[in-house]
């Protein structure tokens, strides 16, 4: 769906009687962020641009509301993304070696993209698994227990989706 088919009063549901028209199309910049990425797998600047003038919303309201929220990125990401939580049960339990061996193995810092797009490294707080600490996840896979083996595979999968 292109963001000009959107229907504003569909996306934001029930409220759409009490809202202004301003507050609609304000309500709708996460939904279209949301397919703007899934789109792009991040927010291109000319796509922002579009959207600000296609809903008359200020550029800076759009940026503002984008940057509010982690889940919305402004460089593009790899084809993987691979989250290594670092919330307590995880760092106790070797979190940052597993962190580290995936800077080691792809050659990039956390939050980098490799430079043939086939993967983006990050860290998250807290993945809410931590009985099953380390966790990482590879893309909305959650893997448990990130062991030797366990972190052999996530590589190899990254490698064989290249």
């Amino acid at each position: 769906m292109k963001l000009e088919e959107m229907d504003i009063d569909k996306a934001i549901g029930n409220f759409s009687e009490v809202l202004s028209d301003k507050q609609k199309k304000h309500g709708l910049l996460i939904h279209a962020f949301h397919h703007i990425q899934k789109e792009h797998n991040y927010l291109p600047e000319e796509e922002i641009k579009k959207l600000s003038k296609t809903l008359n919303v200020s550029l800076s309201d759009v940026y503002g509301t984008a940057t509010f929220y982690k889940q919305f990125h402004f460089k593009p990401r790899g084809k993987n993304i691979v989250s290594v939580c670092t919330g307590t049960a995880c760092h106790v339990r070797g979190a940052g070696e597993i962190l580290d061996s995936f800077k080691n193995e792809f050659a990039i810092s956390e939050g980098e993209t490799t430079e043939d797009m086939s993967l983006t490294l990050e860290t998250v707080g807290c993945v809410g698994c931590c009985g099953l600490a380390p966790v990482a996840t590879l893309n909305e896979e959650v893997v448990g227990e990130v062991d030797e083996k366990k972190f052999t595979e996530i590589s190899d999968k990254i490698r064989n989706a290249r």
